[in-house]
């Protein structure tokens, strides 16, 4: 399934509108904030419709996925927003994410854990904001997805960049900061990057770069880290793929247009999460080209004159001012 899909349901005393835009969405928050309600509400009118006193408005089904029968349940939801509630344990299961993988359907999964099966977006976990008798969804780091404030990357022998894993996106920025004195360092998968973090203590620098498409599970742990420590600051692009196809050197309407409504073309049951696409995208787009990308080594035209400016000239400037020292 693709697409943008809005949401409203409401009852006498209260209301919730919601847009979902990919195929994993994750609801945090405390205690009555409102999450448990929405679900049930939803529970409610999918048992007794209008009855209920309850209207719910949505261009597609919404379902609710709970119980020990959770896999027969979804074996006949097709094409549907489904909502699971916290307490249900099959959510951070691998049979659950492997569901997930192949479903037809977008999820929403109320939740106060990391889910580190599912590949989700740190811009698809929200907290409920309450007004009166109306609830929004909220993003909980909504800025934290990009390197925020005024802060620059020191220049020190304790500045370092940490990127997510060894592949094409750390041969890059690797490149980008010889001469610097700057560290590129890979941390071998998104779920290290909190494990390294500790181990480098308080005294050190560091600018995180890491797959935004898929490290919602990571943020929790690590936006407490940063509360602590004021050296730790992060750029999550969707991905490396994403920002060499923005940075508009394939001059391609196609994937313009794809980078202006990803959620259009990017199809939930084909790719798990958006970093999949980008680098199929982009790969496909480069395929027998002197441009030809692979994700596991860089093609070192992507380290030359100025395509390496344009890829440069993507990133945020506190990142792009640090790498251009080593240029």
């Amino acid at each position: 399934m693709r697409g943008r899909h809005e949401l409203r349901v409401e009852s006498a005393h209260l209301r919730y509108d919601m847009t979902f835009l990919r195929n994993i969405t994750v609801i945090q928050g405390d205690s009555a904030t409102g999450k448990t309600t929405l679900v049930d509400m939803i529970r409610e009118y999918q048992l007794n419709g209008s009855d209920t006193g309850i209207s719910l408005v949505c261009d597609l089904p919404c379902r609710v996925l709970e119980g020990s029968t959770w896999e027969e349940q979804l074996s006949y939801i097709k094409d549907s927003i489904v909502f699971v509630d916290e307490g249900n344990r099959f959510v951070s299961s691998v049979d659950f994410a492997r569901a997930v993988r192949s479903s037809s359907n977008y999820f929403v999964i109320v939740t106060r854990e990391a889910l580190d099966n599912l590949p989700y977006s740190v811009t698809e976990v929200y907290g409920i904001r309450s007004s009166g008798r109306y609830g929004r969804l909220e993003p909980v780091y909504h800025q934290m997805y990009r390197i925020y404030g005024d802060e620059v990357l020191r220049n020190g022998g304790d500045g370092l960049l940490i990127t997510e894993d060894s592949n094409a996106g750390y041969d890059f920025f690797s490149a980008a900061t010889s001469g610097a004195d700057i560290t590129c360092i890979s941390a071998g998968g998104a779920g290290k990057i909190f494990a390294l973090l500790q181990k480098l203590g308080t005294n050190v620098d560091a600018t995180v770069v890491a797959d935004g498409a898929a490290f919602g599970s990571q943020m929790g742990r690590i936006h407490q880290l940063m509360q602590r420590r004021s050296g730790i600051r992060l750029y999550l692009p969707e991905s490396f793929e994403w920002i060499i196809l923005a940075s508009g050197i394939l001059d391609d309407k196609e994937v313009r247009d794809i980078l202006e409504r990803p959620h259009d073309f990017i199809d939930s049951r084909e790719f798990f999460s958006w970093e999949r696409y980008f680098t199929s995208l982009l790969v496909n787009k480069t395929d027998g080209t002197w441009m030809q990308y692979s994700k596991t080594r860089l093609n070192p035209v992507y380290l030359q004159g100025a395509t390496k400016s344009r890829i440069l000239s993507i990133l945020p400037p506190t990142v792009r001012e640090a790498l251009d020292a080593g240029c």
